[in-house]
């Protein structure tokens, strides 16, 4: 991994990071963080793992991070239980885990349910899980951790190019840019045309769009409706036909929050 890579994603001058380079088949690990929230104190890089200690800016607060990306081989998955393990016995501070271990937890965690096997014996006698984020779909999709605030003052108005992925906008851009007349001269009539679409869109994604993480929990929250039908009985083919449904809208919301912090890392 080179720093060429890492500002390609879009990481702007605040972001560091660390990394663990891809050996063969398997993959490599990338984690960044913002350096007006965290400080990092301590890294470490093992052969499945790479383990970060933080210290939050705002509060002080030291904690560990450790992202992995795990093995499919057993033996090799073997020595991933023993690494983290290891890692559990160095500092005693929070610690959050992150990536893919590419082994379930249990049998709901699988499209194709079947009978608890040894690996997932094995990933749940790892260590004790005080809180684990719900499995909304099987897909992979970036997941970003929030942890101290960062002050600002009040954020000018910024035009966000997830809106332009959304079916019916831009259509609604052109009738409001081709609507009402203006008189004065050419570069108060812009003006004026700019103010005014500046304010539909506001409205337009205060009152219809709405805030990309409320949208985002509530299809969360339907998906894991399902999943609890599905954990107590069969569904029905129209029940399966409404979670793909709501794994479907959850997946256009991840990645209108994925467009949307890829324009603010760029602006950093």
């Amino acid at each position: 991994m080179t720093e060429g890579v890492v500002r390609s994603l879009g990481s702007g001058r605040f972001l560091d990071w660390g990394a663990m380079g891809a050996q063969g088949s398997a993959g490599g690990i990338l984690v960044c963080w913002d350096k007006r929230s965290l400080e990092l104190l301590e890294m470490e890089v093992g052969n499945f793992s790479i383990l970060c200690r933080l210290k939050n800016v705002e509060d002080g607060v030291v904690w560990i991070f450790t992202g992995v990306y795990g093995p499919c081989n057993k033996k090799e998955r073997e020595e991933l239980w023993e690494e983290l393990g290891a890692i559990r016995g160095i500092w005693e501070e929070p610690w959050c885990l992150g990536g893919d271990f590419n082994v379930t937890l249990s049998q709901r965690d699988r499209s194709k349910q079947g009978s608890l096997n040894g690996a997932m014996r094995r990933f749940a006698q790892v260590g004790v899980v005080q809180c684990r984020l719900p499995r909304p779909t099987s897909d992979h999709f970036p997941i970003l951790l929030k942890g101290g605030g960062i002050s600002r003052g009040p954020s000018p108005f910024r035009f966000e190019n997830m809106w332009l992925k959304v079916d019916g906008f831009k259509e609604l851009l052109r009738e409001w840019w081709q609507g009402g007349e203006r008189v004065g001269r050419a570069s108060f009539r812009m003006a004026a045309k700019m103010k005014e679409m500046k304010e539909k869109i506001k409205v337009w994604n205060r009152d219809v769009f709405g805030r990309v993480e409320v949208n985002k929990s509530s299809a969360l929250r339907q998906i894991e409706f399902w999943d609890r039908v599905e954990s107590g009985r069969d569904p029905s083919e129209r029940e399966t036909d409404l979670k793909n449904e709501a794994k479907e809208n959850f997946k256009k919301w991840v990645l209108l929050e994925e467009a949307h912090w890829r324009q603010v890392s760029r602006e950093l």
